[in-house]
């Protein structure tokens, strides 16, 4: 057995610094731009392994079994599902159905700026609230490209679009998460987050289009913006507070993109506001393509069947019946997951994050490897692309030529996000992770609400994903809640609030952003301009639950009682 030491320096703050170098040398480099994405990665992962064995004792057959650990949830929960998503988004280029969804969205407004929230917010929640993790950013950002925006712009507004959706992200899977590490009241943290992201999610299309141009320019469209952001946000309350968590992205998003039809059609803007770049003919018709509905329809099936295969794969059948979802079927007949003998239940979490001065059962980390190529979210969404091309006409032979193009041209960012990911679990089994989360513990019960949220916003920053973040911190922020006399259900509702706005710094993140606009090489330059928003986003999240800790508890659901 071997126990994470938090304070392996005797000074908490010496012992932090060190934990932090391997981020810093990660994010260092890719801010500075000495380094590509794929050197500084595997630079990052470097120090992280130098660190967890001379400064935090840990075995170095525990260190590399940590890093091969996170390269196969690479491969499996990432990488296939990001290359499924974007082979689905070629086969659409390929067969010409781009065209017309480009312009099917050009023809409701060739205004930028309304283009810019409808692609980037309400179809990127869309595939959010289906697949998570990478694919919305990259779908929507080459969306984007092909309407004429510039690459690095159209990658710029997707990061900052990708947020609000993100805590219900891949059929709720975070807060389901969130509920499971915690043992909290899955509903009252569904609840609570519905009711902290709403003011978020209002904001946001004012938000991107101000990225865009200026303050007159942007209050020109404040009718059509305040609709769609007014709908995505009353959705996103009223699914999360009254039905469940699984859907509310999907529901939120075919909401706005509702609404967004409507304004666009009869709310518009005067004038149209577009690119210097632009050419006359920017927004004009399908040159030999008649617009009918169902030529649209036909154009939009691959998304279509994307959500569709999707929540096949993801959602139970029945619950009343308790029919097994797809995946969880496929999960216990057709996944391999063995254990990892170097790792499982010989990692134990310290005093500090577990509230026990000697571990329990419950304290050991349990750790197999997910070899899991039918029931991966990625199966589902190569489904869709496959019978997508079919529908569409495209012959096995030329789809599998795509396939493989698809894969080359992908092959640079999936080797930093293998490098990324082998360096988030190794941080996380070392318990660097969890020294960067006590730092935040430190501030008091009056201003830990504003810092907690603050962590969670780290833990996304450092692991990539939501649900990787509160399985990190979920259990430390509902023991530092009880000790503080706060309410676990705010504390770790605001670890997944806080969380989505580091989606957009998350070094996997702006990877694919840069490799899906075709801006490889930018990626420091894209870390750099989305920061800013990212800090600020998450400070006013921060002031929401620091408000609702103590102006406005009744704001907070309330679950069953919590044992312990």
């Amino acid at each position: 057995m071997w126990r994470q030491n938090y304070d392996p320096l005797g000074h908490w703050a010496v012992s932090t610094a060190v934990a932090a170098l391997p981020v810093l040398v990660l994010l260092g480099l890719l801010a500075s731009g000495r380094a590509g994405a794929f050197k500084a990665a595997l630079l990052g992962l470097a120090t992280a392994g130098g660190v967890s064995v001379l400064v935090f004792g840990m075995p170095v057959s525990m260190m590399l079994a940590s890093a091969g650990v996170g390269m196969v949830f690479a491969v499996f929960r990432i990488i296939w599902l990001i290359l499924a998503a974007v082979f689905l988004y070629d086969l659409a280029v390929e067969s010409g159905q781009f065209e017309i969804m480009k312009h099917s969205i050009a023809g409701l407004s060739g205004d930028r700026r309304l283009q810019a929230v409808l692609v980037a917010f309400c179809f990127g929640a869309l595939i959010e609230g289906a697949a998570g993790f990478g694919a919305p950013v990259a779908i929507s950002a080459a969306f984007l490209v092909g309407l004429g925006f510039r690459p690095f712009e159209a990658a710029l507004l997707c990061l900052i679009a990708n947020t609000a959706p993100v805590a219900w992200g891949g059929v709720g899977i975070p807060l389901i998460t969130l509920a499971k590490v915690t043992g909290l009241d899955l509903q009252a943290l569904s609840a609570t987050a519905g009711r902290i992201l709403p003011f978020m999610s209002f904001i946001i299309p004012f938000w991107l289009v101000k990225v865009m141009c200026p303050w007159r320019e942007t209050l020109q469209v404040a009718g059509p913006l305040a609709v769609i952001g007014g709908v995505f946000a009353l959705t996103q309350y009223s699914w999360s507070n009254f039905v469940g968590p699984e859907l509310v992205d999907i529901i939120s998003s075919v909401a706005s993109l509702a609404a967004g039809v409507v304004v666009a059609r009869f709310l518009g803007p005067r004038e149209i506001w577009r690119f210097k770049h632009d050419g006359e003919s920017s927004a004009g018709p399908v040159v030999g393509i008649s617009l009918r509905s169902g030529v649209i329809a036909r154009a939009w099936t691959p998304f279509a069947l994307l959500t569709v295969m999707v929540l096949i794969w993801g959602l139970p059948a029945g619950k009343s019946l308790g029919t097994p979802a797809v995946k969880d079927w496929l999960d216990q007949r057709l996944s391999w997951k063995p254990t990892v003998s170097w790792l499982h239940l010989k990692v134990a979490k310290g005093e500090a994050v577990t509230g026990r001065a000697s571990p329990g059962p419950e304290d050991f980390e349990k750790v197999q490897i997910d070899v899991v190529p039918l029931s991966s979210t990625g199966t589902a969404v190569f489904l869709a692309a496959v019978a997508s091309g079919l529908f569409l006409g495209i012959a096995p032979a030329r789809m599998g030529r795509l396939f493989l193009g698809t894969t080359r041209r992908m092959l640079p960012a999936f080797g930093a996000i293998l490098c990324m990911l082998a360096l988030g679990f190794v941080t996380k089994f070392s318990g660097m992770d969890a020294v960067l989360g006590l730092a935040f513990t430190r501030t008091g019960p009056i201003l830990y609400p504003f810092f907690g949220t603050l962590l969670g916003w780290l833990g996304v920053a450092l692991t990539g994903s939501d649900t990787s973040s509160n399985v990190l911190f979920g259990n430390l922020q509902r023991i530092t809640a009880q000790k503080l006399g706060l309410s676990p259900i705010l504390m770790a509702a605001a670890n997944t609030t806080g969380g989505v706005m580091g989606k957009m710094i998350d070094a996997q993140s702006i990877v694919v952003a840069a490799a899906a606009t075709g801006e490889t090489g930018r990626e420091g330059e894209l870390l750099r301009a989305v920061f800013k928003h990212s800090l600020m986003l998450v400070i006013l999240v921060g002031l929401i639950v620091l408000a609702y800790a103590h102006l406005f508890p009744q704001a907070v659901a309330l679950g069953p009682p919590i044992d312990g």
